[in-house]
């Protein structure tokens, strides 16, 4: 069987999945999409979203996101679920969104200096 690529590989994520899982996911490139160009990078478990590195990942669940964001300092918020410090100055940390709306102006702000960082 040959491997999906792109549309399909990207689409393959979401089967099986909520609807609002999908939803989601459209709310966050779309936001995302406001600060320059990205690229969409669908791996075996989860998206890669890349500006000229990799800002961001998603991880789909049944009826939620996992988001890792990237960032050059700990983010101190409760809807922090995992924090992992890669290396000196860089932090990846998890994010749950189970609904559009989760795609707030704290995620942004978040999301807008990932993208800065990825440049």
């Amino acid at each position: 069987m040959s491997k999906p690529t792109g549309t399909a590989a990207l689409e393959s994520h979401f089967n099986g999945k909520d609807p609002v899982v999908r939803k989601v996911y459209s709310r966050l490139i779309e936001v995302l999409r406001q600060f320059g160009p990205i690229i969409e990078e669908p791996k075996k478990t989860s998206i890669h979203i890349v500006n000229q590195t990799a800002l961001a990942g998603v991880a789909t669940r049944k009826e939620f996101l996992v988001l890792t964001v990237k960032s050059d300092h700990k983010l101190i918020s409760p809807r922090i679920h995992k924090t992992e410090q890669a290396s000196a100055n860089r932090f990846h940390q998890e994010i749950r969104l189970r609904f559009p709306e989760d795609v707030d102006a704290e995620l942004i702000g978040w999301l807008k200096e990932a993208y800065a960082l990825s440049a």
